[in-house]
């Protein structure tokens, strides 16, 4: 049965696997890079039980060893195979979704601080082990092609906030406001009025840190909070890589919340993974080990929420491949640093992250995964006709400000 589910899957590439007991079965055509895997009795059964949960558990687990090649070229493998295979779930599989959908990601705040907790507060020192110097957990956006990660996650920042159309004293919400770099981005350089809300208490102290460091403590104020509990009115909002978090039960409940703390002529960007196929389910390994609660919607599911709270989309874009580029980045920096990481934690975890963030980029490269940024507004006249405001302002962006 595996065997005949690897031939359908493994058309085009080089695999070999031994399984146990020696016997070794070659998939693919014979293009490209070898790859040759070893599995255990129990790998061949976790892949038979789940093959999506079951790889990333038989890696983790030591059920399989890679011979020839790396993580990175199997994962790679299985997304050229997969490339161009619409995710189009048949009827029965929708309502079986839909449910899991809605018992997994009813997201309470105790269950939200208890998924935040998983994931991001694990030790600050691993995420400076492999993000840019400014901390950005999120999709980077590649302005030109031969851009270093700290230059794009820079124009990230940027073109958010040229996205939000900030005037000095503003009033601004940052929504999971992560180590705080964008909320001390909009506040030193644009003069705006920033409090950042994250359930993480590592990254709140480091926020804080940070703001007292730069001597902007005045003006960009963190707190641990849940969107759910803040009092506004705001002029700007802004949400980056977040609303992921969310869960789709409680998509209207969270633009309602925008509309409700937005002040008449505000304006609010949310940046966020999505899908470009029908709803769906977290893959099974990332559900369970790396983002419990999370789910990528699709458009679809935004749109119809947004419309709900009444508010206009005032803009929407949609960035391909530039979270592949920025997951490609974060795995050679973490690849690089994988010795020290281990110590931090141990082998386990790293061959966990290593494959966490080789699938997430499988999924950006090859699947169906992109990013949205989905400009909100209460009024149609709250911001220019058309979009060259945001290149102006990212061509020239203001003088960073003095606290």
């Amino acid at each position: 049965m595996l065997q005949g589910l690897i031939r359908r899957l493994i058309r085009v590439g080089r695999l070999s696997i031994v399984y146990p007991g020696g016997r070794v079965e070659e998939y693919g055509d014979g293009s490209g890079p070898p790859v040759t895997v070893r599995l255990t009795a129990r790998g061949v059964r976790r892949l038979m039980r789940d093959p999506d949960l079951g790889l990333g558990e038989a890696w983790m687990e030591g059920d399989l060893e890679l011979e020839q090649g790396a993580m990175w070229d199997l994962l790679e493998m299985v997304g050229r195979n997969r490339t161009g295979v619409p995710a189009r779930p048949g009827a029965v599989m929708r309502v079986v979704h839909a449910l899991e959908r809605r018992l997994e990601q009813w997201n309470t705040r105790a269950a939200s601080r208890r998924n935040v907790h998983v994931h991001y507060d694990l030790s600050t020192d691993l995420y400076r082990r492999f993000l840019d110097a400014d901390m950005q957990y999120s999709c980077a956006y590649f302005a030109r092609p031969d851009m270093s990660l700290e230059e794009a996650q820079a124009a990230k920042k940027a073109h958010l906030a040229a996205k939000l159309d900030l005037s000095p004293g503003q009033r601004v919400l940052d929504i999971g406001s992560g180590w705080g770099g964008l909320g001390l981005e909009l506040a030193g350089r644009y003069g705006a009025k920033v409090t950042g809300v994250t359930l993480s208490e590592e990254q709140l102290a480091v926020a804080r840190s940070r703001a007292e460091a730069a001597g902007l403590a005045a003006c960009a104020r963190f707190e641990l909070t849940d969107y759910r509990d803040v009092v506004g009115p705001f002029d700007r909002i802004v949400s980056v890589g977040m609303f992921e978090h969310v869960g789709a039960p409680n998509y209207r409940a969270f633009f309602q919340r925008i509309a409700d703390l937005l002040t008449d002529d505000g304006v609010a960007v949310i940046h966020s993974i999505g899908r470009r196929s029908p709803p769906g389910i977290t893959q099974s390994f990332i559900r369970k080990y790396i983002f419990p609660g999370g789910y990528i919607p699709a458009l679809s599911e935004v749109t119809a929420a947004v419309e709900e709270a009444g508010l206009w989309i005032t803009d929407i874009e949609v960035l391909r491949l530039h979270y592949a580029e920025t997951l490609r980045c974060w795995r050679m920096r973490f690849l690089a640093q994988r010795e020290a990481i281990a110590e931090l934690y141990d082998e386990r975890f790293c061959r966990m992250w290593e494959f966490y963030l080789g699938v997430s980029e499988l999924a950006f490269r090859y699947l169906d995964c992109m990013v949205f940024q989905v400009q909100l507004s209460k009024r149609v006249d709250a911001l220019p006709l058309t979009r060259d405001y945001i290149h102006e302002v990212e061509l020239a962006p203001p003088a960073r400000r003095r606290a």
